[in-house]
């Protein structure tokens, strides 16, 4: 007897569905209630299923949380700064105020080398956070909450890469938002599969 049986396609329904209502939503579109700590936990199992060649574990997250906003606010300011050194009051709080928005903020760092794993190339490790992002997001919707990544011109700085403690090696790629969303977006329309699918012809 097969102990993992294949989904029915009645499930198999039920989980594309769901991936096709899911949306990006922004942090500055999501309030409290946010996941609370089991919840929390389920959205970091579900990243952990993602596809690792080698299992090399070559990405992490990091949680901010409401204690330590101001610091990430901080370093938005200071990310802003380097870019334009003249930016003004009004473009500075704007720059802080990016980090006061949503209930669950966490950081998805890759990591594209110096764990001598060279053979398993950036692009593989990038697409390994893809999916535990990809599991992470459809997990929140599964739970009621709306949820989104967001990234910019931050992620490179050098107040960024020094507040996370990054090293040579690691990338900041993006922050994952999760709250409530107070209204429900209608899903976008998806390309169909005729779009994106070829088949290689025989000799």
């Amino acid at each position: 007897m097969n102990p993992s049986p294949s989904p029915c396609p009645g499930e198999a329904g039920d989980l594309l569905e769901s991936m096709r209502r899911r949306r990006q939503t922004g942090p500055r579109h999501l309030v409290e209630p946010g996941p609370d700590e089991a919840q929390r936990r389920q959205l970091f199992e579900a990243a952990a299923t993602a596809p690792d060649h080698g299992q090399i574990l070559p990405w992490r997250f990091v949680l901010i949380g409401a204690q330590a906003r101001a610091r990430l606010g901080e370093a938005f300011e200071q990310a802003l700064l380097e870019r334009d050194a003249a930016a003004g009051e009004d473009e500075r709080w704007r720059a802080r105020d990016k980090a006061s928005r949503a209930p669950f903020l966490a950081l998805a760092v890759v990591r594209e080398g110096g764990d001598g794993q060279e053979h398993i190339r950036p692009h593989e490790r990038m697409v390994s956070l893809g999916c535990a992002l990809q599991n992470l997001l459809l997990t929140a919707h599964a739970q009621g909450f709306g949820a989104g990544l967001v990234s910019g011109l931050a992620m490179d700085s050098r107040a960024l890469r020094a507040l996370f403690g990054l090293d040579e090696h690691e990338r900041a790629v993006c922050f994952v938002a999760v709250g409530t969303a107070p209204r429900e977006r209608e899903p976008r329309d998806k390309p169909p599969p005729e779009r994106f699918v070829g088949e290689l012809a025989p000799r």
